[in-house]
Protein backbone atom coordinates (compact mmCIF):
# COMPACT_ATOMS: atom_id res chain seq x y z
CA UNK A 1 0.00 0.00 0.00
CA UNK A 2 1.10 3.52 -0.81
CA UNK A 3 -0.52 6.40 1.08
CA UNK A 4 -0.74 9.52 -1.07
CA UNK A 5 -2.98 11.72 1.04
CA UNK A 6 -4.11 11.66 4.64
CA UNK A 7 -6.00 14.41 6.39
CA UNK A 8 -7.74 15.04 9.67
CA UNK A 9 -11.49 14.46 9.39
CA UNK A 10 -13.18 14.66 12.78
CA UNK A 11 -12.77 14.34 16.56
CA UNK A 12 -15.41 12.31 18.38
CA UNK A 13 -16.00 12.62 22.13
CA UNK A 14 -19.21 10.57 22.28
CA UNK A 15 -19.85 7.32 20.44
CA UNK A 16 -23.16 8.55 19.03
CA UNK A 17 -21.22 11.31 17.23
CA UNK A 18 -19.22 8.82 15.13
CA UNK A 19 -19.62 9.79 11.47
CA UNK A 20 -21.72 7.78 9.05
CA UNK A 21 -19.19 6.41 6.60
CA UNK A 22 -19.03 3.85 3.83
CA UNK A 23 -15.29 3.21 4.10
CA UNK A 24 -13.71 0.73 6.53
CA UNK A 25 -12.00 1.94 9.71
CA UNK A 26 -8.74 0.77 11.27
CA UNK A 27 -8.19 1.67 14.92
CA UNK A 28 -4.78 2.49 16.40
CA UNK A 29 -4.64 1.55 20.07
CA UNK A 30 -1.94 1.76 22.74
CA UNK A 31 -1.04 3.16 26.11
CA UNK A 32 -0.22 6.81 26.61
CA UNK A 33 3.23 7.84 25.34
CA UNK A 34 3.90 4.59 23.46
CA UNK A 35 4.61 6.37 20.18
CA UNK A 36 1.17 6.06 18.59
CA UNK A 37 1.16 9.56 17.06
CA UNK A 38 4.72 9.14 15.76
CA UNK A 39 3.71 5.84 14.11
CA UNK A 40 0.70 7.46 12.43
CA UNK A 41 2.79 10.40 11.23
CA UNK A 42 5.48 8.10 9.85
CA UNK A 43 2.96 5.92 8.00
CA UNK A 44 1.19 8.92 6.45
CA UNK A 45 4.49 10.75 5.74
CA UNK A 46 3.30 13.80 7.65
CA UNK A 47 5.11 15.28 10.61
CA UNK A 48 2.12 16.87 12.30
CA UNK A 49 -0.98 14.93 11.26
CA UNK A 50 -1.34 13.29 14.68
CA UNK A 51 -0.25 15.48 17.57
CA UNK A 52 2.81 14.23 19.40
CA UNK A 53 3.52 15.25 22.96
CA UNK A 54 5.78 14.44 25.88
CA UNK A 55 2.69 14.73 28.07
CA UNK A 56 0.73 11.46 28.19
CA UNK A 57 -2.98 11.68 27.54
CA UNK A 58 -3.09 14.37 24.86
CA UNK A 59 -5.46 12.32 22.69
CA UNK A 60 -8.76 12.55 24.56
CA UNK A 61 -11.18 11.46 21.86
CA UNK A 62 -11.44 9.34 18.73
CA UNK A 63 -9.55 11.19 16.00
CA UNK A 64 -10.60 10.25 12.48
CA UNK A 65 -8.14 10.59 9.58
CA UNK A 66 -9.24 10.12 5.96
CA UNK A 67 -6.64 8.09 4.04
CA UNK A 68 -6.89 8.44 0.25
CA UNK A 69 -10.70 8.23 0.55
CA UNK A 70 -10.13 4.45 0.88
CA UNK A 71 -10.32 4.01 4.63
CA UNK A 72 -10.29 5.91 7.92
CA UNK A 73 -7.56 5.61 10.47
CA UNK A 74 -9.04 6.09 13.95
CA UNK A 75 -6.63 7.17 16.70
CA UNK A 76 -7.97 5.99 20.07
CA UNK A 77 -7.22 7.75 23.39
CA UNK A 78 -4.10 6.31 25.02
CA UNK A 79 -4.75 4.15 28.04
CA UNK A 80 -2.57 3.81 31.11
CA UNK A 81 -0.82 6.49 33.13
CA UNK A 82 -2.27 9.69 31.67
CA UNK A 83 -2.37 12.39 34.34
CA UNK A 84 -6.08 13.18 34.10
CA UNK A 85 -9.02 12.96 36.53
CA UNK A 86 -10.56 9.53 37.06
CA UNK A 87 -13.86 10.65 35.53
CA UNK A 88 -12.08 11.54 32.29
CA UNK A 89 -10.37 8.13 32.28
CA UNK A 90 -13.74 6.47 32.82
CA UNK A 91 -15.23 8.44 29.92
CA UNK A 92 -12.32 7.40 27.66
CA UNK A 93 -12.73 3.76 28.69
CA UNK A 94 -16.45 3.85 27.89
CA UNK A 95 -15.83 5.54 24.53
CA UNK A 96 -13.14 3.03 23.52
CA UNK A 97 -15.15 0.05 24.76
CA UNK A 98 -18.31 1.10 22.91
CA UNK A 99 -16.41 1.87 19.73
CA UNK A 100 -14.53 -1.44 19.68
CA UNK A 101 -17.62 -3.49 20.51
CA UNK A 102 -20.22 -1.89 18.28
CA UNK A 103 -18.62 0.00 15.39
CA UNK A 104 -19.61 -1.91 12.26
CA UNK A 105 -17.08 -0.10 10.03
CA UNK A 106 -14.18 -1.32 12.19
CA UNK A 107 -12.20 -3.98 10.31
CA UNK A 108 -9.01 -4.26 12.37
CA UNK A 109 -6.82 -2.87 15.12
CA UNK A 110 -3.16 -1.87 15.15
CA UNK A 111 -2.23 -2.55 18.79
CA UNK A 112 0.91 -0.65 19.79
CA UNK A 113 3.25 -1.64 22.61
CA UNK A 114 6.74 -0.52 23.67
CA UNK A 115 9.39 -2.96 22.42
CA UNK A 116 11.77 -2.01 25.25
CA UNK A 117 9.58 -3.14 28.12
CA UNK A 118 7.48 -6.00 29.36
CA UNK A 119 3.86 -5.50 28.22
CA UNK A 120 1.83 -3.68 30.86
CA UNK A 121 -1.29 -4.97 32.59
CA UNK A 122 -3.36 -2.71 30.32
CA UNK A 123 -1.57 -4.06 27.23
CA UNK A 124 -2.45 -7.59 28.32
CA UNK A 125 -6.10 -6.70 28.94
CA UNK A 126 -6.36 -5.07 25.53
CA UNK A 127 -4.77 -8.00 23.68
CA UNK A 128 -6.86 -10.51 25.64
CA UNK A 129 -9.96 -8.61 24.55
CA UNK A 130 -8.81 -8.53 20.91
CA UNK A 131 -8.13 -12.27 20.94
CA UNK A 132 -11.59 -12.97 22.35
CA UNK A 133 -13.35 -10.51 20.04
CA UNK A 134 -12.39 -12.17 16.78
CA UNK A 135 -11.26 -8.80 15.39
CA UNK A 136 -8.19 -8.87 13.17
CA UNK A 137 -5.19 -7.21 14.84
CA UNK A 138 -1.50 -6.45 14.37
CA UNK A 139 0.88 -6.03 17.32
CA UNK A 140 3.38 -3.24 16.61
CA UNK A 141 6.32 -3.00 19.03
CA UNK A 142 7.61 0.57 18.72
CA UNK A 143 10.94 2.27 19.56
CA UNK A 144 12.93 -0.77 18.40
CA UNK A 145 15.79 1.53 17.38
CA UNK A 146 16.41 1.99 21.09
CA UNK A 147 17.21 -1.67 21.78
CA UNK A 148 20.25 -3.61 20.60
CA UNK A 149 20.05 -6.32 17.95
CA UNK A 150 21.21 -8.81 20.56
CA UNK A 151 18.23 -8.00 22.77
CA UNK A 152 15.56 -8.21 20.05
CA UNK A 153 15.01 -11.96 20.14
CA UNK A 154 14.78 -11.87 23.92
CA UNK A 155 12.23 -9.02 23.84
CA UNK A 156 10.15 -10.70 21.16
CA UNK A 157 10.05 -13.91 23.17
CA UNK A 158 9.01 -11.95 26.29
CA UNK A 159 6.25 -10.12 24.38
CA UNK A 160 4.90 -13.35 22.89
CA UNK A 161 4.87 -15.04 26.32
CA UNK A 162 3.23 -12.12 28.15
CA UNK A 163 0.55 -11.56 25.51
CA UNK A 164 -0.08 -15.26 24.77
CA UNK A 165 0.70 -14.78 21.09
CA UNK A 166 1.22 -17.63 18.64
CA UNK A 167 3.26 -17.78 15.45
CA UNK A 168 0.02 -17.15 13.54
CA UNK A 169 -0.52 -13.75 15.18
CA UNK A 170 0.53 -10.61 13.28
CA UNK A 171 3.58 -8.93 14.82
CA UNK A 172 6.26 -6.48 13.80
CA UNK A 173 8.92 -4.33 15.39
CA UNK A 174 8.72 -0.66 14.40
CA UNK A 175 10.80 2.51 14.51
CA UNK A 176 9.36 5.92 13.69
CA UNK A 177 12.97 7.16 13.48
CA UNK A 178 14.23 4.97 10.65
CA UNK A 179 10.99 3.51 9.31
CA UNK A 180 11.72 -0.12 10.17
CA UNK A 181 8.48 -2.09 10.14
CA UNK A 182 6.68 0.37 7.86
CA UNK A 183 6.44 -2.19 5.08
CA UNK A 184 4.73 -4.68 7.39
CA UNK A 185 2.22 -2.08 8.63
CA UNK A 186 1.41 -0.96 5.07
CA UNK A 187 0.94 -4.59 4.07
CA UNK A 188 -1.44 -5.15 6.98
CA UNK A 189 -3.50 -2.04 6.17
CA UNK A 190 -3.72 -3.10 2.54
CA UNK A 191 -4.92 -6.56 3.59
CA UNK A 192 -7.67 -5.06 5.79
CA UNK A 193 -8.91 -2.64 3.13
CA UNK A 194 -8.87 -5.33 0.43
CA UNK A 195 -10.71 -7.80 2.68
CA UNK A 196 -13.36 -5.19 3.52
CA UNK A 197 -13.97 -4.56 -0.20
CA UNK A 198 -14.50 -8.26 -0.84
CA UNK A 199 -17.22 -8.56 1.79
Amino acid sequence: MKINKAEFYKSVYKYEDCPRLQQPEVAFSGRSNVGKSSLINRMTKQKKLARTSNTPGRTQCLNYFNVDDKFYLVDLPGYGFANVPQKVKDDWAELIDTYLNYRENLVGVVQIIDSRHKPTKDDKLMVNWLQASGLNFLIVATKVDKISNNKRAKQKKLIYQELNLTKDDNFTFFSSQNGEGSKEVYKYLEFLVKSAKEK
